[in-house]
């Protein structure tokens, strides 16, 4: 039987605990690895300790938003800025998107997302085939 590749390494970055609860939930459930981050920041440190295949980025968050992290993370060297990023967001117009576009991110999802969704959306930006 041919060996399996490793499930992806996501990283949820969210201020909301019960958002990043939910995600972490429903990716374990569909086999992916999660680790959790509250702010850009803290996010920032955890990707400078490790890789990861993708993040998961909340927009509105405390002392560094999501904008701000993408840009950040995208003026960093390889490979750091090449993780995949999906934004999520309540934030619903076409500006928003075209700033998270602008920022950086793979993928732009409105809040809140249905399990289904968000997995589906994982494993395509992650290239995980389960």
């Amino acid at each position: 039987m041919p060996e399996t590749a490793a499930p992806p390494r996501i990283l949820v970055i969210d201020d909301a605990s019960l958002v990043r609860r939910y995600y972490r939930d429903a990716l374990e459930r569909a086999g992916f690895r999660v680790d959790e981050a509250l702010n850009g920041i803290e996010a920032l440190e955890l990707l400078l300790r490790s890789p990861y295949d993708l993040l998961v980025v909340d927009v509105n968050m405390p002392k560094m938003d999501g904008l701000t992290f993408l840009r950040t993370l995208r003026a960093r060297e390889e490979p750091l800025r090449a993780v995949p990023a999906l934004v999520t967001s309540t934030e619903a117009g076409e500006q928003d998107r075209d700033s998270a576009r602008a920022a950086g991110a793979n993928f732009y999802l409105v809040k809140p997302l249905s399990e289904d969704v968000l997995v589906a959306h994982a494993a395509a930006l992650s290239g995980w085939r389960r």
